[in-house]
């Protein structure tokens, strides 16, 4: 593997996620690569003010803006809720790290949260003894999620929150590129009885092959669950106008007033809602198409040095897991949390309607991984 941009798109994609766990799927990212990481400081409060969409406007706009910034150049990210992990070849490292500071300036004035950024180098976290190795895991043939293993991504994490390797926000009314991101769905109603939000991490000091084993065991569970557990529907999201997210999306636009630009995109929304309400095919666009790639391209399940999975599930399942994850934490093998709530959510990026690659992020609607790692702090204190 080289160290450029050919690295990522080298490693083979695989499709069942009970693979998960497979150490063989997972490359070392190369010594000269960046890890950039991100999240909403005292988002339990953002939540608390009942401000999910807010909070997951925020995570995806790091994910959007890098992306743009790299002019559509693959490069592998996870998406945690309150905030975002990604890595980035060095010729990359600038770039993001612009698309990192001017998201900072965007969401404290646009949506008046805090976000800390830093940038860490893959050097830096080997260098105490952890990794960073990366698999893509394909959710569907339209595109691939990056997951990550080794460690190193939570040392970022955690060092970012202690200050080190911090990007310092842009001059005040920078405004990032988030061309293609919105919020335009409505919240996902439980369909099997309750949302639940799934945290899962290694225990310090954990056997290895044991927490692979219980992790194993979580994904089979919940394999055998209608559709593995997706929230989204299979005729996807609900959608009604006007969308719920529309001053966040008109904040994410460039030039002109706040007002100018809300009536923008109030005038393509009702467009947009039309075109899908009445299922128009309207130039390469065909509704049915773009919304079961919708629920095809859906992040509900992830692994980034722990499990996270936002699942639409019967009491029964969240009984179920439950009991097998305290049994492992009993046993000094996981810390995890749960979280109980009756919707998820969706946040979207799509760079082009016409392309099948667009991605969208799942959390739960009224807490969601923020509120499940609340819970793992608890277990862990």
């Amino acid at each position: 593997m080289t160290s450029g941009e050919s690295f990522y798109g080298g490693i083979p994609v695989f499709r069942g996620f009970t693979s998960l766990m497979d150490p063989a799927l997972y490359a070392p990212l190369p010594d000269d690569w960046s890890i950039g990481v991100a999240d909403i400081v005292d988002s339990t409060k953002a939540i608390a003010a009942q401000r999910y969409k807010a909070v997951n406007m925020a995570g995806a706009a790091v994910i959007a803006a890098v992306t743009n910034a790299l002019e559509g150049r693959e490069f592998p990210f996870v998406f945690g809720g309150d905030g975002a992990s990604f890595a980035v070849a060095p010729s990359d490292i600038e770039p993001a790290r612009e698309a990192l500071a001017a998201t900072a300036t965007w969401v404290r004035e646009d949506l008046d949260l805090k976000m800390r950024v830093a940038m860490v180098p893959v050097g830096a976290i080997r260098a105490h003894g952890l990794d960073v190795r990366v698999a893509r895991f394909g959710p569907s043939a339209n595109l691939s999620y990056a997951m990550f293993s080794g460690g190193g991504l939570a040392w970022a994490d955690a060092a970012m929150k202690r200050g080190e390797f911090a990007v310092n926000e842009a001059p005040a009314g920078t405004q990032p590129d988030l061309s293609g991101l919105s919020c335009r769905f409505e919240v996902i109603p439980a369909a099997r009885g309750l949302i639940l939000s799934v945290l899962v991490m290694p225990a310090r000091g954990a056997d290895p092959a044991a927490f692979r084993k219980v992790i194993e065991d979580i994904i089979h569970l919940v394999e055998r669950s209608p559709d593995g557990g997706r929230p989204v529907p299979a005729l996807g999201p609900p959608l009604k106008w006007p969308p719920q997210g529309l001053d966040f999306e008109a904040r994410t636009k460039r030039g002109g007033s706040l007002l100018a630009r809300r009536a923008s995109v109030l005038a393509y929304t009702l467009f947009v809602y039309l075109i899908m309400r009445f299922d128009l095919n309207v130039g390469g666009f065909v509704p049915n198409v773009y919304k079961r790639q919708v629920v095809e391209n859906s992040d509900f399940r992830k692994y980034d040095d722990g499990l996270r999975m936002i699942l639409d599930c019967t009491p029964q399942l969240e009984r179920a897991l439950s009991d097998r994850l305290a049994a492992a934490a009993r046993d000094g093998i996981v810390h995890y949390g749960l979280y109980q709530q009756d919707a998820a959510m969706m946040t979207c990026f799509t760079p082009s309607v016409l392309r099948s690659d667009h991605v969208h992020f799942i959390d739960g609607a009224r807490g969601g991984y923020a509120s499940a790692a609340t819970a793992l702090k608890a277990m862990m204190a």
